[in-house]
């Protein structure tokens, strides 16, 4: 009996890691312990180190908190929250076994995180070692967006494909960057509500929501925030060591050789390092104090080890210059806030004193046109836009065909139009590169007929879809009667665009010019241009309890063509999708040669034109000197002189 417990003992000991319960740690607790960074995908490769950013370690601890349902992350980007997913799955692996579903904005993100982040998590972190077979094992019930593990499996999904969100129950979701969300999965409804609905029969479930914000009032993450702790991450004053927030609005950079931060309480300002050393004893500072299930947290990457404040100032400057575009992704990318648009009210009068004379047809800076046709009832209307490095736009020209959309005068017209040529002012010419033209309305067929042989030149139908999020140009189809390829344009998100570069009031990236309207030389931008182009106001409205973006008429009475067109004319852009840079670089050294053989071509002054009007006074004055007769050079051999030339 001896011997049999002793074998008994020695196999339970050799199996405890089988039969004996987990340690009982948290989530930063398991990484600390086991979590091991990939090469690929992390530039600190190795041992995780939650104390590297103390902030992440209550984030991490309350996803594994028994007493919290849901978890709520609205952040900045460069400050680890995708780590920190990945923490958690790896510790709901081998820790706790459950059923989890990741859910990617697309299937095709999912995939990328399945294969550069999960993947290589899996391979490099000893503890889950053998979890997780081999996918090229026969029934590993291993796959790219399904693995199964003893005691559970991971699903990874994306918001835009209702089948993947609507199978399985789920213990654990973790909803990875939910304001990049469509608005619906397919036609079943809202990506996020149809996710949760699979952790119902759990009691023990955990909800966790990641995102960087996007525009307030419409932003999921803004809305589940506002229902959480409300929690910010604060450090102590390094002066008085009262604890406060990185508030941007306290960033002082200018006139100071490296940025300060100023203290609400002493006013006392600090650099980067000083307020940084403070991050250890570091605390989350709730903002809602009442009963709740659900923690929110909110930083911004002021607090994050991987981002310099010299950086963020620098890109803040690069930000404001591009207009309010290129500040509203500063804004959601770097301080973690929602961005709170204007309500779209451009004054027309304003953008028509803006009109300036150009040199030629076409401005230097123009590197590629695009023109974009509206389709009425009586006519066609059409805008030439000229494109520059960082979308700098020139209005080239606008014109309105008057005719019957169903007879072929007008479509001949539009043809004669598209293949027109316009002149830089050195002489070189440019034709339009793209051109969209929409088939919505009641000339759908004459659009068809009329772009299917001109596919060729760039020359597309497209329609329009006014809903929120959907990106500017989606793939074309050829599923309509004449197979032509059919383009689908994001117009409430290109109007958005549009709306901010008329705001920019600088030229250079994003700026939109206009040209003057001389007597001599119409190109169709008067004062019912702009009236139109500014037809139209952004509003939130509530559609079926759910808050979308729309765009409605400012006031009655006006046409709004003049923005479709324009509309149309960018959605062209988005197609032919140029580098401009390598245009602008190609046009620079075209003109550099272009000059060289002007001048190597252009004939010499005669001397005395030559003579500056100080040398031709001092000319005058001087009496020339007298040069010494040359004698006549002796004829060649077998030539003789015969006048000023030469005779055999």
């Amino acid at each position: 009996m001896t011997d049999d417990k002793s074998r008994v003992r020695q196999l339970l000991y050799a199996n405890k890691n089988i039969w004996l319960p987990p340690p009982n740690l948290t989530i930063s607790q398991w990484a600390d312990r086991e979590r091991r960074l990939s090469p690929e995908a992390s530039a600190e490769p190795g041992r995780w180190d939650t104390s590297r950013a103390e902030y992440q370690r209550e984030i991490m601890n309350a996803i594994s908190d028994p007493f919290l349902d849901r978890v709520v992350v609205m952040t900045s980007s460069q400050v680890g929250k995708t780590e920190m997913l990945l923490n958690a799955v790896g510790y709901y692996i081998e820790q706790e076994p459950s059923p989890l579903l990741v859910v990617e904005p697309t299937l095709e993100m999912g995939e990328a995180f399945s294969k550069d982040r999960l993947a290589t998590m899996l391979r490099d972190t000893p503890a889950l070692h053998g979890k997780v077979k081999d996918p090229r094992t026969r029934d590993s019930g291993n796959t790219l967006l399904h693995k199964t593990f003893p005691g559970g499996h991971i699903t990874i999904s994306g918001a835009n494909s209702a089948a993947s969100l609507a199978s399985r129950p789920i213990r654990v979701l973790l909803c990875d960057e939910v304001d990049r969300y469509p608005a619906s999965a397919g036609t079943e409804g809202d990506p996020v509500g149809l996710a949760i609905q699979r952790t119902q029969t759990f009691w023990n479930r955990r909800i966790v929501l990641v995102s960087t914000p996007a525009i307030k009032g419409v932003s999921r993450i803004e809305k589940a925030y506002e229902l959480s702790t409300k929690e910010i991450w604060s450090v102590p004053c390094p002066d008085c060591g009262e604890f406060q927030p990185y508030d941007w609005d306290r960033i002082i950079y200018k006139d100071v050789p490296e940025p300060l931060m100023k203290c609400r309480y002493c006013e006392a300002a600090h650099t980067e390092v000083e307020w940084k050393a403070g991050q250890e004893r570091g605390i989350w500072v709730a903002g809602r104090e009442s009963e709740t299930r659900t923690r929110g947290f909110h930083l911004n990457a002021f607090a994050s080890p991987w981002a310099d404040w010299k950086t963020l100032v620098e890109q803040y400057k690069e930000a404001y210059q591009g207009g309010e575009e290129t500040l509203k992704v500063w804004w959601n990318t770097k301080l973690g806030l929602p961005w709170e648009n204007q309500d779209g009210a451009i004054e027309a009068d304003i953008l028509e004193s803006h009109r300036e004379e150009y040199a030629a047809a076409v401005p230097d800076g123009v590197l590629v046109l695009t023109c974009g046709v509206d389709t009425q009832d009586n006519r066609l209307e059409a805008e030439v836009v000229g494109w520059g490095v960082g979308k700098e736009s020139w209005g080239i020209e606008y014109r309105v065909f008057y005719g019957d959309p169903g007879q072929k005068e007008v479509w001949s017209a539009l043809d004669d139009f598209l293949s027109h040529f316009w002149a830089y002012a050195d002489g070189e010419e440019i034709g339009i590169s793209c051109a969209c033209i929409d088939s919505a309305g009641h000339y759908t067929d004459e659009v068809y007929r009329f772009c299917k042989p001109r596919s060729r030149r760039n020359i597309f139908a497209i329609v329009g879809r006014g809903d929120s999020g959907r990106p500017s140009v989606g793939k074309p189809s050829r599923n309509n009667r004449r197979h032509v390829p059919l383009f689908t344009l994001g117009v409430s998100t290109i109007k958005g665009s549009l709306y901010s570069r008329l705001r920019v009031e600088r030229t250079g990236p994003g700026y939109c010019h206009f040209p003057v309207e001389l007597k001599t030389n119409h190109r169709g931008y008067d004062s019912p241009y702009f009236k139109g182009l500014v037809s139209e106001r952004m509003v939130v409205k509530k559609v079926r309890g759910k808050e979308r973006i729309e765009w409605e008429p400012r006031s009655s009475g006006i046409r709004n063509e003049p923005l479709d067109v324009r509309v149309y004319a960018t959605g062209a852009l988005e197609i032919l999708n140029p580098d401009l840079e390598r245009r602008r670089e190609r046009r620079t050294v075209k003109q550099r040669k272009n000059k060289k053989i002007y001048a190597k071509n252009t004939p010499k002054e005669p001397r005395e034109q030559q003579i500056t009007k100080e040398n031709a006074e001092q000319s005058a004055v001087q009496e020339p000197k007298k040069q010494p007769a040359k004698r006549p050079a002796a004829p060649k051999r077998g030539f003789r002189v015969v006048g000023r030339g030469v005779s055999l």
